[in-house]
């Protein structure tokens, strides 16, 4: 077979024995392959160069015909350009992909889903209050809790702890933004939907700092804003009697109905 010309039809063999077919084309060479015999003596030949040609994928610079016919005498000349061939547009393709994945990153880093607020500095960092604008990143939560038009309220006589659920109908089930107010720490919660059928999913968790939520006389600005956290339910909207916020230990803070 050496040195005779490779019929065009059968060239396939190359790109089959490098594994860079498609399952379509890889399928369709199969059963070509079944009825060839030429085609299945070509790769025989060249299973035995696996190995060099998983080498020659990943030299650097581009493969040339000569260097394939140097890793091996069998094939014919055009079997190895063709193999050569193959692996050199692999690699292009390869190092396109890697370039559009950076260019990608890049453009996420410059111009992604980061969104800065300016706020008040309120001097709860030291000082007296120097009143400098900071830039912080906005809450997600806190923008999904703005944006629902449906939420529930309300406030535990007794522990004084005000929560407010805002809802929004989902295919899987209930997205929830909770704002919650007047919560002091150090202290771990939940917020848990009971369903109308008695069933209690936990929707989110967090924890409370020492210094607490949304307390109106706390001595920093940080402690006086609310706390925002997201999550979701299996239930539909229809489905929950009320929420409950939990800690940790089986205190209730304060139930909304739904």
């Amino acid at each position: 077979m050496q040195g005779s010309p490779v019929p065009n039809e059968h060239e396939t063999v190359g790109a089959y024995a490098l594994g860079i077919l498609d399952d379509a084309e890889a399928t369709a060479f199969e059963a070509h392959l079944a009825t060839c015999e030429w085609c299945a003596q070509q790769l025989d030949e060249l299973a035995g160069m696996e190995p060099m040609l998983a080498a020659l994928a990943d030299l650097p610079g581009t493969g040339t015909p000569a260097l394939g016919e140097s890793l091996s005498a069998k094939p014919s000349p055009r079997v190895v350009e063709k193999l050569v061939d193959e692996v050199a547009e692999r690699r292009a393709r390869k190092r396109r992909r890697n370039f559009y994945m950076v260019a990608a990153a890049g453009a996420l880093i410059i111009s992604g889903p980061f969104v800065a607020v300016a706020a008040s500095g309120g001097g709860d960092e030291g000082g007296g209050g120097g009143g400098a604008d900071r830039t912080l990143a906005a809450n997600p939560a806190k923008e999904a809790f703005d944006q629902a038009s449906d939420k529930i309220m309300a406030t535990d006589p007794g522990t004084r702890v005000t929560a407010t659920v805002a809802l929004e109908k989902k295919l899987w089930g209930t997205e929830t933004a909770l704002e919650l107010k007047n919560v002091k720490g150090e202290q771990k919660c939940s917020l848990i939907a009971v369903g109308k059928n008695g069933e209690r999913e936990t929707v989110t968790s967090w924890s409370v700092p020492g210094e607490g939520y949304g307390l109106p006389d706390a001595t920093s600005d940080k402690a006086k804003q609310p706390l925002y956290v997201q999550g979701g339910a299996a239930f539909q909207p229809n489905e929950i009697d009320h929420f409950q916020v939990m800690t940790f230990d089986g205190k209730l803070l304060v139930e909304v109905d739904a």
